[in-house]
């Protein structure tokens, strides 16, 4: 047969068979593997050091909307392409030779390994960063909890403990508490024989709590009930030396600027906790958008190594 006008089909049929060979190439898809999560890691760990990265593969913490910028989405994209890239085109170049398989077959099972590269190098990642995934899903989560109900539990605590702003003593309820029973002298008066109670500038621990307890009964639902109000006032009348009009008049300025800070502090929890939730969202969808266009980046550049085997 003269070669010279030999067709591309008779070339391909010429070729022998090739039942021995296995479709799959196992080996060249470790080893594309194992190169994809090791160049995933090494630039992980090289944006987590150049802060561009928002997700480091050593930390236990989720992301937050500051955190997670352009830069950040920008380097887990290029993370994804160069290492999906990378292993696909070793489990397209390292697989074994189909000398008498169709065209399409080949082209085939080119992108099969590219893509099955892809698959076992994210598990072997998601491995590694499984406190990572699981602390940006648990933000959302228990983000979402306190906007649904727990939301003013939050800010009690946070106006209890003073975490709001831990350098002002005036988010803290001992502080309304001092204002609330402080007398009108510095230094505490004598008792006055056969008259009323004496004069003391401030009130004991127990009535405090007690106080305490009054005002947070309420604080979430509206005003200060007139029975609670009138009780507190003659607490107050007691201990600080004050009319009752005036004690009254106390509790409901101590009252209204402690509700006013309440209310700030749980608009501020729940602004924070939106910010969890939509920031976890944000980081989702780019993560999943970046590991869909590394399964594409891997399925081709298989095909291109594998032509090169074949050549």
């Amino acid at each position: 047969m003269n070669t010279a006008t030999l067709t591309p089909k008779d070339l391909h049929e010429s070729r022998l068979p090739d039942t021995q060979t296995s479709a799959v190439s196992w080996g060249a898809i470790l080893a594309g593997a194992a190169a994809a999560a090791a160049l995933s890691l090494i630039l992980l760990v090289l944006g987590t050091g150049l802060g561009l990265s928002a997700v480091s593969p050593w930390s236990d913490r989720g992301v937050n909307a500051e955190s997670l910028g352009v830069s950040s989405i920008l380097w887990l994209t290029l993370t994804q392409v160069f290492a999906s890239g990378l292993g696909g085109y070793l489990a397209g170049r390292l697989r074994t030779r189909w000398l008498a398989t169709d065209p399409d077959e080949v082209y085939f099972r080119d992108t099969a390994h590219g893509f099955l590269a892809w698959v076992v190098a994210s598990l072997a990642t998601a491995a590694l960063l499984t406190s990572v995934i699981g602390s940006i899903v648990a933000t959302g989560v228990q983000a979402g909890g306190p906007v649904a109900g727990g939301v003013a539990s939050a800010a009690t605590a946070a106006a209890n403990s003073g975490l709001a702003k831990p350098d002002t003593d005036s988010t803290r309820t001992d502080y309304f508490m001092d204002s609330l029973f402080r007398g009108s002298q510095v230094s505490a008066a004598p008792a006055v024989p056969g008259g009323s109670a004496s004069f003391q500038p401030s009130g004991n621990t127990q009535q405090m709590t007690e106080v305490t307890r009054i005002f947070m009964n309420t604080l979430r639902t509206g005003p200060l009930p007139p029975s609670d109000a009138s009780y507190t006032a003659q607490l107050v009348a007691q201990r600080t030396g004050l009319t009752q009009q005036e004690a009254e008049k106390r509790v409901a300025d101590v009252y209204s600027r402690m509700q006013t800070r309440f209310t700030a502090a749980q608009a501020a929890a729940r602004e924070a906790a939106d910010k969890a939730r939509k920031a976890s969202a944000y980081a989702a969808l780019w993560i999943f958008i970046s590991l869909l266009g590394g399964a594409f980046v891997a399925s081709w550049t298989a095909i291109y190594g594998g032509r090169q085997r074949d050549l």
